[in-house]
């Protein structure tokens, strides 16, 4: 029996169906070998495949080999390659070829453009990026939606914010879907600016033009919520999470636990991370740093224990928030075990920021000839030093230590950038040492070097509203200030029957974490921040309701005896989020144990 022919019409298709089927590179190449055979590898649909196949397989070089050799190409010949690179992480050479594209007559196409654009943000290229962008606009290709919201996603990488905007809001309305909103939202919720993350989700669910939001832009708006703290609006944006039916999606159960845990709901948190059936490796980083935030060292550990059991290798972020837990709750000699085993134990090397939260970790138990011992062997460059140092810097001077505060201070001063916290530890710890001609020289050294150190400021939420105080500052309070001096003068009165020694409004050496102070003296004068926001929420957060204030820089000590005083005064709990942690008040104590 003679064996069957087949046609070039017939075995094309086949071999064009096996490549788009393959997904290794023998099978690919057993297929080019058969083309090549049949004699149809050099037509140009049979090319644009196999650069697909060899692209998809991540064989880049082979892929570059056979464009080379192609006599005609088409659009998607250029566009196939430049995915290919794009895909494999050789973004400039997905951009260097559209340059070369434009000198062999064919035109790009929104494929090619959306590719480019993908490719620089990539690289977070505002240069090159704007240079795609024009190209596109001159094609007439810009105002397609792929296009516009790849430029979106693009500028919003390389920080250019306003020109995200600029770019969603010259997209026509019919336009915009699901994505493009999303990647807006993305751009804010990433940039740090969650408010407008939140408004432009409200936005949408108003002028969406009945779009329903996807797992990603839902993704996003809850991390904004947690990037400013708006428990309420994280809530209602985790009602239409569940809704719409993406309760069992991992990354939206990450932002939720990373949500509930900055807005001071640890066991919301929990709770979220408990529904996820088999936990991989960022939700069991997100709940170990949760659990570090609030203290909750042998909770962190058990987690961690955990995860090994599972199966769930740890990185280098999960045993950082492993120590940071340690640090929080006292557990030094554990903490330090981790990060002495982290290279036997995990076959991870331990980076600048284990060293410095080790640091840290030694700082906050006293024992700081040790800590001093490590940061002058950790072999750390760059930034990371100065975080190092002013951590130090910090422990000392909380231990009164002015020796090692003196030799910490010098290695701060050494840096040009981000060193006015650093600086004013150090002239209070002077001026706590009673060396006012020293915490001087600290005041002028500054204001030679124009270092000025950002303000302190406390928030919170009443009403989907948040209310930001700042040390002295009582305007925010609107029509109720008077109403809050004279609570707080009260709660003063009944504080010092209890013992308290201080005074709220009086004027007193800066604790290093909020720079409210004359400059040059090194004092503070008025209420700080924390307080007067406490003060606030003692007046319009209904009674039984938890007060929860978040606040940008470490809470002193003195405000932190004030919180405990006052709990236990109106017998009501108050929750503080400062730079480091989570401070639980309730009846005169603090879930922190007065470690922090």
């Amino acid at each position: 029996m003679a064996a069957p022919s087949f046609s070039t019409a017939t075995l094309t298709p086949v071999l064009i169906h096996l490549l788009r089927g393959s997904s290794d590179l023998a099978s690919v190449a057993a297929t080019h070998a058969k083309l090549l055979k049949a004699g149809f590898a050099s037509t140009l649909a049979s090319s644009n495949h196999l650069l697909a196949a060899y692209s998809r397989c991540g064989a880049m070089n082979r892929a570059r080999d056979l464009f080379d050799g192609m006599q005609h190409r088409d659009v998607i010949s250029w566009t196939t390659l430049m995915s290919g690179y794009a895909a494999s992480g050789r973004p400039r050479e997905a951009i260097a070829l559209l340059r070369v594209m434009q000198f062999s007559g064919v035109q790009p196409n929104v494929v090619t453009f959306s590719t480019a654009a993908s490719s620089c943000a990539r690289l977070a290229d505002e240069g090159l990026g704007r240079q795609v962008h024009a190209r596109a606009e001159v094609a007439g290709c810009a105002r397609d939606a792929v296009v516009a919201t790849t430029l979106v996603d693009m500028y919003g990488k390389a920080g250019r914010v306003k020109d995200s905007r600029a770019v969603f809001d010259g997209m026509a309305a019919p336009a915009r879907n699901a994505v493009s909103w999303g990647a807006m939202l993305a751009v804010y919720a990433q940039n740090a600016l969650g408010n407008e993350a939140i408004q432009l989700f409200a936005e949408f669910r108003t002028n969406g033009s009945g779009l329903t939001p996807n797992h990603f832009m839902l993704s996003s708006a809850v991390s904004a919520c947690a990037g400013v703290a708006r428990l309420s609006i994280g809530k209602c944006v985790h009602g239409a999470v569940l809704r719409l039916g993406h309760g069992n999606n991992e990354v939206i159960a990450v932002a939720l636990v990373d949500m509930y845990s900055k807005c001071g709901f640890y066991e919301y948190s929990r709770k979220v991370f408990d529904r996820i059936e088999q936990p991989s490796l960022i939700p069991y980083t997100s709940i170990i740093v949760a659990a570090a935030k609030y203290g909750l060292g042998s909770c962190a550990l058990a987690l961690l224990g955990e995860m090994v059991d599972q199966g769930v290798q740890p990185n280098d972020v999960t045993l950082l928030g492993a120590m940071h837990a340690c640090s929080h709750s006292g557990l030094v000699d554990t903490g330090l075990q981790l990060l002495r085993s982290m290279q036997s134990k995990y076959g991870l090397a331990p980076c600048p920021s284990h060293y410095t939260c080790a640091v840290d970790m030694l700082g906050r138990a006293g024992r700081l000839d040790e800590a001093f011992e490590l940061a002058k062997e950790a072999q750390i460059e760059g930034k990371e030093p100065l975080l190092l140092w002013n951590s130090l810097l910090s422990a000392c001077r909380t231990h009164k230590r002015l020796d090692l505060a003196t030799l910490a201070g010098q290695r701060v001063s050494e840096f040009n950038q981000d060193v006015a916290g650093g600086l004013v530890v150090m002239s209070n710890a002077y001026a706590s040492a009673g060396q006012t001609d020293n915490a001087a020289a600290v005041w002028s050294s500054m204001r030679r070097r124009g270092i000025r150190k950002d303000p302190g400021c406390s928030w919170i939420e009443v009403k989907d509203i948040p209310y930001v105080f700042y040390a002295g500052a009582i305007s925010c309070a609107g029509a109720r200030a008077d109403e809050v001096l004279m609570l707080l003068d009260e709660l003063e009165c009944k504080m010092r029957e209890k013992g308290y020694k201080g005074r709220l409004g009086s004027a007193r050496v800066s604790d290093g974490h909020e720079d409210d102070g004359d400059e040059g003296k090194g004092v503070m004068v008025g209420v700080h921040s924390e307080i007067l926001a406490l003060g606030f929420g003692l007046l319009v957060v209904p009674k039984g309701m938890t007060i929860r204030v978040m606040k940008n820089l470490r809470m002193c000590s003195d405000c932190h005896e004030v919180f405990k005083l006052i709990s236990g005064i109106v017998e009501r709990e108050f929750v503080v989020r400062d730079l480091n942690r989570f401070h639980h008040f309730k009846m005169g104590a603090c879930s922190c144990n007065d470690y922090w």
